[in-house]
């Protein structure tokens, strides 16, 4: 019997006991008071059995005929054996004309064993793999967005850079969103300090890599792939989060302990979270670190090639126009007229802009003199903005609001014949 059929039979032994009047039964049934006593006659002479239904066990009138059936199963093993039921419902309308529903065809493959319900697949298998054997072989690297410091600061980006032979956390900080210029800075800040690793292991993002196999122009490589080849350093990327699980596990770590140790100190800014950091991680590579299988440091020294400031630099290629001048980032240049500029026209240079805001005109390894024509700060409304400009833009936006704030708070001047009334009626 169901859960209807039960609840059914208890009120109807309370009327036989006397302790629940038929109309008052007919009201909780939702029944005729003709049907409640049907139903007390049924009790009294078949017992509770006669309370369950008569079609339980019995074909559905509704169910479609056998022939149907077997037509339906010969088209799908014929031709969409390996179909799920959701696709091969919509083959069957568009190629046959079949207007079988998809549950009726669901349950047909189960029973025939074409498919297995997700409830019944067994669940997907990681299999682990080695730790890398020396330390600076691997570095994986992510960011986490969460509310590090609760309700006290904004919600911000922790870029974590952990090793895979050690599990310790080689470099982390507070960023206000993942960027390429927020991952060129801190990479830059990682191989100062530890050196080159052999290579990264991310996730896709498209600051890692391009995912767009149309795109067009270029060397295939993302800002920061760039900088890496410059520094022989690999980017590899994972398939799936738990391929680079030692990353992910350490911010489920850090989302607990790191947050606490945040309220404790009474931390709510960035500025001061990245001060907080280096002693915090002390402490968790001490708690959670491993002893590397290998006592050789796999990084290589990085002071012998290419200043660092060059290389996690913002690089794009513009194109010399007849009158020696660039355009980059909505803004003018023109290159100072002398012996080597003047071959330049309808050349490539390179635009080098560093994240402290400096920027190089270089043509084959040469800086060349330049100057400022025109900067177009004008922001539109709904304006398209590369994502490095994006700090400078919002600073420029802040700026014109406030300025807007200030001028409507201010009370609105009199027109000339209001002020001339009130000079009048004054004398």
């Amino acid at each position: 019997m169901s859960d209807k059929e039960f609840s059914r039979l208890n009120i109807l032994m309370e009327v036989q006991a006397g302790r629940l009047r038929v109309s008052e039964a007919a009201t909780v049934l939702q029944l005729q008071r003709r049907q409640v006593f049907r139903l007390l006659r049924s009790l009294r002479e078949h017992g509770a059995a006669s309370l369950a239904s008569k079609r339980r066990g019995k074909p559905s009138n509704n169910r479609l005929p056998a022939p149907v059936r077997e037509l339906t199963m010969s088209l799908v093993k014929a031709r969409y054996a390996d179909f799920g039921p959701t696709l091969a419902v919509e083959k069957l309308r568009e190629v046959h004309d079949c207007r079988v529903s998809r549950e009726t065809l669901r349950q047909w493959v189960i029973e025939e064993g074409l498919w297995i319900d997700r409830k019944r697949r067994l669940p997907s298998v990681h299999q682990p793999r080695h730790r890398r054997e020396r330390t600076g072989e691997l570095i994986q690297v992510d960011g986490s967005r969460h509310y590090w410091f609760e309700n006290r600061g904004p919600e911000c980006s922790l870029i974590a850079y952990i090793d895979d032979g050690a599990s310790r956390i080689m470099h982390a900080a507070f960023v206000p969103s993942e960027s390429t210029l927020d991952y060129l800075r801190e990479t830059r800040t990682y191989v100062e300090r530890h050196g080159r690793p052999i290579a990264f292991y991310s996730d896709k993002h498209a600051i890692f890599r391009v995912n767009n196999r149309e795109a067009e122009g270029g060397d295939g490589m993302t800002q920061f792939g760039r900088a890496l080849h410059e520094l022989n350093i690999d980017i590899i990327c994972a398939n799936s989060p738990q391929a680079k699980g030692r990353v992910e596990r350490s911010f489920g770590t850090l989302q607990d302990r790191l947050v606490k140790e945040l309220r404790l100190a009474g931390i709510a800014t960035i500025e001061l979270g990245n001060e907080f950091l280096p002693g915090f991680l002390a402490s968790y590579n001490a708690r959670f670190g491993k002893v590397a299988k290998s006592d050789q440091d796999a990084h290589r020294p990085a002071a012998d090639l290419t200043p660092l400031s060059d290389v996690f630099a913002w690089k794009e290629e513009r194109t010399v126009t007849g009158n020696l001048t660039v355009q980059y980032d909505k803004i003018l240049f023109m290159l100072e007229e002398n012996e080597i500029t003047r071959a330049l026209a309808r050349q490539r240079v390179t635009i080098v802009d560093y994240p402290d805001g400096r920027l190089a005109i270089r043509h084959r390894g040469r800086d060349l003199p330049y100057r400022t024509f025109d900067k177009l700060r004008k922001v539109d409304q709904a304006a398209i903005v590369e994502n490095k400009r994006l700090g400078e833009v919002l600073a420029y936006i802040a700026e014109q609001q406030q300025l807007r704030d200030e001028s409507r708070t201010q009370k609105a001047p009199r027109r000339r014949g209001q002020a001339a009334r009130h000079m009048f009626k004054a004398t």
